[in-house]
């Protein structure tokens, strides 16, 4: 079993930036990020494989960048930009090359002024 862990969640303003990081217990394809809004479906954010080809949700393209660390079995998640509407509880997310998923327990994002 892949064990996930969740760092960086916090209160910011709108504008501003966070950084999520995720430490996973052994290396993995497929690492990202996932977020829930209440109220909404679970939605993908950005993905990134173990060769750092990476795909983002279109409406944080151009304000997120997912990155990965494989010799920390890590990803991360540079939010600039941050909107009201990013709000949301992030869950790291990890899929092997059988297809198994896991997921991290989440951390809260919000942004307000």
């Amino acid at each position: 079993q892949v064990q996930l862990v969740e760092s960086g969640g916090g209160l910011v303003q709108p504008g501003g930036s966070l950084r999520l990081s995720c430490a996973a217990s052994e290396s993995i394809f497929r690492l990202g990020w996932y977020r829930q809004a209440p109220g909404k479906q679970r939605e993908l954010v950005a993905t990134i494989t173990s060769g750092r080809s990476a795909n983002y949700r279109d409406s944080v393209r151009s304000r997120f960048t997912i990155s990965r660390d494989n010799a920390k079995n890590t990803v991360y998640l540079q939010m600039n930009s941050l909107k009201p509407e990013d709000t949301a509880v992030y869950y790291c997310y990890a899929r092997n090359l059988l297809g198994y998923e896991f997921w991290g327990q989440g951390t809260q994002v919000t942004v307000s002024s």
